[in-house]
């Protein structure tokens, strides 16, 4: 009886552990979206993802917003993050510090790169010296358009405002530049399609309609690489290439096009390599500093 007990209990347990496989129902792979907009809007389109992923290789897969872009970093570190689209500078510090590795990198209409931008709704700021004195908003310590490049060239420009502070997301940083709130703020930037406006301030226009008339582009910085989709350290193989196969059709249905436009403003992703952001290393240099500095 006691053999058979012990038998039952190795059959239960093999059983439990089949289950439990990365990628099952019951244990689905942990996909990182970087907050840089509204939750909301990245985890409705997260979701079409999801499904797609499923649909192409029977993986099944769990989106989440973390609530910060360092809580992507840190859940890339602790395995609570399998895969995860994160931004430029992110990548950096989980590649530096958890030997994460960037896989893809997205594209917008052939190109991978991208600006950051300063706006400003206030008419007496004209030039880049009029910002000294004044309330300026970043995004995030971890975010290169909203402060690594604009951070830079103040500190190239000694350029040393009165107030510093960071909204959390890029849309935030527009919005409180919209109501007055600040002078001015550092966000994304990405050129225009069709004549229409396609950086930060889209993400508040149906909120504002008329924000692209009251809010203004002071100063583009950049360009930087796109951001990049990055795998954990020990990530299975098998799995890896199958998810990165997926996301590289993802954008082929409308459906997926306009997710992916939604999400991060891409028209699809292109193999890339750890080589594709040395640039950014080499402005941490120019600035003095090193990932430590910005890891909390």
């Amino acid at each position: 009886m006691k053999k058979i007990l012990i038998f039952l209990a190795l059959v239960a347990s093999v059983s439990c552990t089949q289950k439990k496989e990365l990628g099952s129902e019951s244990r689905p792979i942990q996909f990182a979206l970087v907050p840089g907009q509204d939750s909301a809007v990245l985890m409705e389109n997260g979701k079409i993802l999801e499904k797609w992923i499923h649909d192409q290789t029977g993986l099944y897969v769990k989106m989440q917003v973390p609530v910060s872009f360092i809580a992507v970093v840190e859940g890339l570190g602790s395995q609570r993050v399998d895969i995860a689209i994160v931004n430029t500078f992110g990548y950096i510090m989980a590649h530096e510090k958890y030997q994460a590795s960037a896989r893809l990198i997205g594209v917008n209409l052939g190109h991978s790169e991208y600006w950051g931008q300063i706006i400003t709704a206030n008419p007496k700021i004209q030039s880049l010296k009029d910002l000294n004195g004044k309330k300026f908003a970043f995004v995030d310590p971890a975010s290169t358009s909203g402060y690594l490049l604009a951070a830079k060239l103040m500190k190239d420009e000694n350029i040393k405002p009165s107030e510093v502070m960071f909204a959390g997301k890029h849309d935030s940083v527009v919005t409180m530049v919209y109501q007055g709130r600040i002078d001015a703020g550092a966000t994304y930037n990405t050129p225009a399609e069709n004549g229409v406006p396609q950086d930060a301030r889209r993400l508040v226009v149906q909120q504002f309609p008329d924000v692209y008339e009251k809010v203004r582009i002071l100063k583009l910085t950049g360009p930087i690489p796109s951001d990049p989709v990055v795998v954990r350290k020990n990530l299975p193989p098998e799995i890896e290439a199958k998810l990165i196969s997926a996301l590289k059709s993802f954008g082929s249905t409308p459906e997926g096009a306009k997710a992916l436009k939604n999400l991060y403003h891409l028209t699809g992703f292109k193999d890339c390599t750890d080589k594709d952001y040395d640039s950014v290393r080499k402005l941490l240099l120019d600035m003095g500093k090193s990932v430590q500095d910005f890891v909390k």
